[in-house]
């Protein structure tokens, strides 16, 4: 049994982590570090909270600790989880900077410890689904790739008012992994990055609108979210030499994840025919359309990588060095911003 302590019971620990944790077999939720609350004892009894991460790193019995506070945090927190001898995972972004992911890889490597960031849409229902799509290549050779996420915010979420301080990195470095993560798993790394980052919303504070256009050969790749979009995009706008791929909607987990401590056994990550994608091509000529059925999303599946990777029995769910790569294409995409150019990416110094 892989004992895990999990830092900090905002949004983040609270809907995606405990749960989780709490439903994948050879895992225990066993501790907790909350300053001044007890609201994971309530909701876990039997759970250990601690006051300070101090005292959690000191409780031998714990392997894993699971890194789920402000984005500025993350750092601080991974580094002293490593050099106690802990399995790190860290919610995205894994830190603010690139250079700071880098000294965690160059750590855990040391130590011989896991080091994994929770890239988590790497299982949506939607992606897993594209996935497979485009290894099946009906659309013949892509020439273009959108990936969106819309959201109706004009006010700042009272709930984690941390989220509009532009030292967090704002909107950019919030769906920004996920959406940069995304197609670096798809098609690799990008031969340049041309990107506007910007504040939509009235006041001051973070950014909260972008546009990044990454430079594959023979490939255009476009992810963009905002804050103020009453009617959303399509999740995913996919065109090909014989024809498109049309998703709307996001994954249905996070809103089941809200209201529950663990998943029941049953159906999950399950979208209904409404929400189902849409495939057009080419047929002798003619346009044949058709409704794609989309496999499950799970996000259990990548805690009990996490799991097996610990235990020796395969690799992590998400290697380390890809938050890495999503943390300097991001850097890319600011200085692009800034300068209002395409930057040419230089990924030599990838840390090994």
């Amino acid at each position: 049994m892989i004992r895990a302590g999990l830092i900090g019971f905002g949004l983040g620990g609270r809907v995606f982590h405990a749960p989780l944790l709490s439903s994948v077999e050879g895992i225990e939720l066993a501790a907790i570090v909350e300053r001044t609350t007890n609201k994971a004892a309530e909701r876990y009894p039997g759970i250990t909270t601690y006051r300070a991460l101090d005292a959690m790193l000191a409780d031998a019995s714990l392997s894993l600790i699971v890194v789920t506070t402000p984005n500025d945090s993350h750092f601080e927190f991974a580094r002293q989880s490593l050099e106690a001898g802990k399995h790190v995972v860290v919610d995205k972004p894994m830190c603010v900077t690139s250079a700071e992911v880098a000294e965690l890889i160059t750590l855990a490597a040391a130590k011989g410890l896991l080091l994994a960031p929770f890239h988590s849409r790497r299982f949506d229902s939607d992606f897993l689904t594209l996935k497979e799509l485009l290894h099946d290549a009906p659309l013949g050779r892509l020439v273009s790739f959108e990936s969106t996420m819309d959201r109706w915010r004009p006010a700042p979420t009272a709930r984690m008012p941390w989220k509009n301080d532009p030292a967090q990195g704002g909107l950019l470095l919030d769906l920004g992994t996920h959406l940069a993560d995304q197609p670096l798993a798809l098609f690799g790394l990008p031969e340049g990055v041309d990107a506007e980052i910007k504040r939509e919303r009235d006041g001051k504070g973070a950014n909260d609108s972008f546009a990044i256009r990454l430079r594959y050969p023979g490939l255009t790749v476009v992810v963009s979210a905002n804050t103020l979009s009453t009617i959303e995009r399509p999740r995913y706008h996919v065109r090909g030499t014989r024809g498109n791929y049309v998703k709307t909607g996001v994954d249905p987990q996070e809103a089941a994840l809200s209201k529950i401590t663990r998943i029941a056994d049953g159906p999950w990550g399950t979208e209904p025919t409404s929400a189902w994608g849409t495939l057009c091509v080419d047929v002798d000529g003619g346009t044949v359309t058709r409704p794609i059925q989309p496999i499950p999303g799970d996000y259990r599946l990548f805690y009990a990588a996490v799991r097996d990777a610990i235990l020796g029995k395969g690799p992590a769910p998400v290697a380390a060095v890809d938050a890495w790569r999503v943390a300097r294409l991001l850097e890319y995409a600011a200085e692009s911003s800034e300068k209002r150019c395409e930057i040419v990416c230089d990924w030599s110094d990838e840390p090994v």
